[in-house]
């Protein structure tokens, strides 16, 4: 499951983990025009752990989930190149 809130300066999408234990505690995913922070609570140091990713990096992020293992490079108009040492299969 997951929530979807639009805030003055950003969109806020929390994923709730469901289903069979073990379970993780929920993500919340902030955009904001000039990042976006995900962030997850840890119980065992008893903090909110925060990972902030540029525009380019999530890009990057999103690109990467659909392509096989390998070593990429954007492109300006959002395509992606393959490496130098990667073959297409």
């Amino acid at each position: 499951m997951f929530t979807i809130e639009h805030e003055f300066d950003a969109t806020v999408i929390t994923l709730v983990d469901e289903g069979a234990p073990p379970l993780q505690e929920d993500i919340t995913v902030n955009a904001f025009a000039e990042c976006v922070t995900v962030e997850q609570y840890d119980p065992q140091s008893d903090q909110v752990m925060k990972i902030t990713l540029s525009p380019t990096q999530l890009r990057e992020l999103r690109a990467a989930l659909n392509l096989p293992e390998g070593i990429y490079r954007m492109r300006p108009a959002d395509t992606v190149d393959q490496g130098p040492d990667q073959s297409s299969s």
